[in-house]
């Protein structure tokens, strides 16, 4: 590994101010950045970590409902402090590798890398969350730009998750047991206005959702009402699995989701 300075602000203003400088990058919980480097696959000069600062951990639900999490907040403590108002999204979050991943790992982290095959972008599309970062709010449907790539800005920081919390939710993921990560994971939720279905792990775009299936679930809440496997056509294809076995595991998965949702 590179030699590095390690910078650790205590607030979002002297966070951003931190990257401003050259070669300088964010560090939440170090889950992919630190094996990157270690492999001398990025050589950043500057750390900033998220991890000091308090303003950007913790789970509460504000006024109008809405879950909002913190953008420095660990897979185990939204899996702990989110289990009463959203129960789907906490156990997604339970599920995210190992102990010692979910006690370092962050939602900002995640959702900031979008790697392809990770839980939280499910979790966040399905959701119809809003992304809000020191200078904007991004929605989901806007965020997600392929693999790896978001609407994020350089220098740019997720501050906080903003959750609306639907009517029933859940998340079925087929776990590839070396990495811990969906071989494929669906996250269903259905709001009064409709459903939101958002497949990860399936497909060479990224994260995205399943537009067929929510509009028949739209109309009937139900897994007899899940439509016929979806395209194999961009589906993933590698040793785990080849295009057409992730487009079934796409309906047998969200069919089990809306199961146990409802």
């Amino acid at each position: 590994m590179h030699n590095f300075e390690l910078v650790t602000p205590n607030s979002v203003a002297d966070a951003v101010s931190a990257l401003s400088g050259e070669d300088a990058q964010p560090l939440g919980g170090g889950q992919t950045l630190i094996p990157t480097m270690k492999q001398r696959l990025a050589a950043p000069a500057t750390l900033v970590s998220m991890g000091g600062i308090a303003e950007m951990v913790g789970v509460c639900v504000d006024d109008d409902g809405v879950m909002v999490i913190g953008g420095a907040t660990t897979h185990a403590q939204v899996a702990a402090d989110a289990s009463a108002s959203y129960p789907a999204l906490a156990a997604l979050a339970g599920q995210i590798g190992d102990p010692a991943v979910r006690n370092r790992g962050t939602i900002g982290g995640s959702l900031a890398n979008n790697d392809p095959a990770a839980c939280y972008p499910a979790g966040t599309l399905g959701s119809g969350a809003t992304i809000v970062t020191n200078a904007r709010e991004i929605a989901a449907d806007d965020f997600f730009q392929g693999l790896f790539e978001t609407a994020l800005d350089e220098g740019e920081i997720i501050t906080s998750v903003k959750f609306p919390i639907p009517e029933a939710a859940n998340y079925q993921k087929m776990l590839q047991p070396a990495s811990r990560f969906a071989l494929t994971g669906v996250f269903v939720a259905s709001f009064a206005g409709g459903v939101r279905v958002a497949v990860t792990g399936a497909s060479n775009e990224g994260v995205h959702r399943w537009s067929a299936a929510e509009a028949a679930l739209s109309a009937n809440f139900s897994a007899d009402a899940v439509p016929e496997a979806p395209s194999a056509d961009d589906l993933i294809s590698d040793l785990h699995g080849t295009p057409e076995y992730r487009a079934n595991l796409v309906k047998v998965l969200t069919g089990r989701a809306v199961a146990a949702a409802g």
